[in-house]
């Protein structure tokens, strides 16, 4: 990583959601913040600014990382990909729709950072069981549902990815 200085803006550069992205960012801006902010990639959001909720979860070359503990330059080169990234045009994702049918989100503040999480998990894990689920959404902190609901929709989506019943 080259030496940036603080009193100047940097430019950063990196896909997002398979679209190649740049800004001009100060040293210590954080990745929340370009995404939010510069982008307009909001579905990242920010909650405790402390990597503790999970709420700003996004993937890294294929890897959950919470972006409120990254400096923007973090992501020189890198892959991103948001919660913006789990849809097409017309069809949501298998996770999303897994969550809408098992009314796995009230609030819906920590669900974009728990489907990055979860969709990290199956591209890895396809056959991720329930306690490889509990274990991945163990950073993550939802204040509205118990997790139950949440469990069940990653227990449903893993069946529908797999081409399994999709009742889990």
């Amino acid at each position: 990583m080259p030496r940036l200085t603080q009193d100047e803006t940097h430019p950063v550069r990196f896909t997002l959601n398979g679209r190649p992205v740049s800004a001009r960012v100060s040293p210590r801006t954080l990745l929340t913040d370009v995404l939010r902010q510069e982008i307009g990639a909001t579905g990242t959001h920010v909650g405790c600014e402390h990597g503790v909720c999970g709420a700003c979860t996004v993937q890294i070359d294929g890897e959950p990382a919470r972006a409120c503990l990254m400096l923007a330059h973090q992501a020189e080169g890198c892959e991103l990909r948001t919660v913006e990234g789990l849809a097409t045009d017309d069809a949501l994702s298998s996770l999303q729709e897994a969550f809408r049918e098992h009314f796995a989100l009230q609030c819906g503040f920590c669900t974009a950072g728990i489907l990055m999480t979860l969709d990290a998990l199956f591209s890895r894990q396809p056959d991720a069981d329930e306690g490889a689920i509990r274990e991945a959404l163990s950073g993550h902190l939802c204040r509205c549902t118990g997790y139950v609901p949440i469990v069940q929709a990653a227990l449903a989506a893993r069946n529908r990815i797999k081409g399994g019943p999709i009742d889990a």
